[in-house]
């Protein structure tokens, strides 16, 4: 006997549910259809389901995301980095408690105590023909991040190949759902031939059809829910293996728009921005925001920038206000709505000479029009990277808090954790800094403006 299963397959969907409707609509109904021919099928998602930038996700910390992943009958996920490290420890401790599917990450422990429940490196799925289906999963290693948030995250390869080798013998196949990027993907894949399929995420690549490594398939299915990917593997009962893996993407752009699809979006908008909608301060004045100068809301941010880390100095880019503050009451709708990356303070250690060379950089003409994607920005342009308390003189000397710098001397700067990644500062991926997890910019502005707006 030849047993033909199907496998529907999203990924960082980033919380973008635009055509979440149709999509699952979909889905649902090949499901059925293939079930009526006899032929099983699963649905996994491969992480950063969520994403704190959209309301829904944030008024709700995650759990109207499991909901809608309960609903719409997934089998088996992973987390990423969205639903890993921009959430408190408890947040995520508890994020999967209601969930009706199995969560595998194969790579993520708590420091002490013991795990939540959810968290297994492996499940087995069985099909009403016997056929046994072994699903690892792990997420992108972050481990200062990781750290600071009480969990250990460990080498994913390793975790993966670890579980593989323990699932090799019980099961007559085995996929992995990968929130590590195409280049682990496919080391992935020379490394462990014992997959027949990893699902890919988290670098956003589109496979139209796939792409073989070594004999081991690999999908992607780019970001934002734009497409569905459909994977159907034929498994051969006599020869007791895998004899065809094919997968082909759906453009959810194109499928038919589903009954009351916009009040569904217009729902979460609402509900989001009523549990949102609770008074953090008032302030007796407005603050503008302007993303290719300093503003009243940019001087403002330093502020409390400086007093949360106590650092020497600041530094960030003007695009990350989306918006200014209006004077009166300003809830955590307004604050969210201004600054709603999933973004970090951090605090890097660097010599004056160092200093120096930041200033230097951050002079670049081409940043401030910069359309920015990734690295947790949620915003439109870069804008002009603003500093605050160090500066250069006329005769090219460091000036940090009104004092000529010692270039030997080490000094603080207070800056966002998406300049540590090394590509705007190369020299930031390998300083000693601090991370202030878990506080979004957001949370450090809204106790700031308590104290003093």
């Amino acid at each position: 006997m030849i047993e033909t299963i199907h496998f529907f397959h999203t990924n960082d969907i980033h919380s973008h549910f635009e055509y979440w409707p149709r999509m699952q609509y979909y889905i649902k109904e090949q499901r059925l259809t293939y079930a009526q021919l006899g032929e099983p099928s699963f649905l996994f998602d491969i992480g950063d389901h969520l994403d704190r930038s959209n309301i829904f996700t944030e008024a709700t910390l995650g759990k109207g995301n499991v909901e809608l992943l309960n609903d719409a009958q997934y089998d088996v996920v992973t987390i990423g980095n969205n639903e890993g490290i921009t959430l408190t420890h408890e947040d995520l401790y508890h994020l999967y408690d209601e969930a009706k599917f199995d969560v595998v990450v194969a790579n993520l422990h708590v420091k002490s105590g013991v795990n939540p429940n959810w968290i297994k490196p492996y499940t087995i799925l069985t099909t009403k023909y016997g056929t046994k289906i072994g699903v690892v999963g792990a997420t992108a290693s972050f481990p200062a991040f990781y750290d600071e948030l009480n969990w250990n995250i460990t080498e994913p390869i390793e975790a993966i190949k670890h579980a593989v080798n323990e699932l090799k013998d019980q099961v007559n196949m085995i996929l992995c759902l990968s929130h590590l990027g195409i280049s682990n993907d496919e080391l992935l894949a020379k490394e462990c031939p014992d997959i027949d399929v990893i699902f890919g995420s988290h670098t956003h690549h589109l496979f139209l059809e796939g792409k073989l490594v070594d004999h081991v398939l690999l999908t992607g299915c780019g970001k934002f829910g734009i497409y569905t990917g459909h994977l159907q593997v034929q498994y051969d009962h006599q020869k007791r293996q895998v004899i065809k893996k094919e997968e082909s993407v759906i453009e959810n752009a194109l499928l038919p728009e589903i009954e009351k699809e916009g009040t569904f979006i217009e729902s979460l908008a609402l509900k989001g921005k009523e549990l949102l909608n609770q008074p953090v301060f008032r302030t007796s004045k407005s603050y503008n925001k302007e993303w290719f100068h300093h503003s009243n809301l940019s001087r403002v941010f330093e502020k409390c920038l400086i007093e949360f880390t106590n650092a020497d100095c600041a530094m960030f880019n003007a695009g990350i206000f989306l918006g200014g503050l209006n004077k009166g009451i300003v809830t955590k709708y307004d604050i969210h709505k201004i600054l709603p990356h999933p973004i970090n303070a951090c605090v890097i250690e660097l010599s004056g000479e160092e200093l120096k060379e930041v200033l230097l950089l951050s002079e670049n003409e081409d940043w401030p029009l910069l359309e920015l994607k990734g690295l947790g920005f949620r915003g439109t342009i870069f804008g002009k990277l603003l500093t605050y308390h160090f500066s250069l003189n006329d005769d090219n000397e460091l000036i940090v808090k009104g004092q000529k710098a010692d270039l030997n001397q080490t000094y603080r700067l207070a800056t966002l954790d998406m300049y540590t990644f090394g590509y705007f500062f190369p020299s930031f991926k390998e300083a000693k800094k601090k991370y202030y997890l878990p506080l979004f910019l957001r949370d450090i502005l809204s106790e700031y403006g308590e104290k003093y707006l």
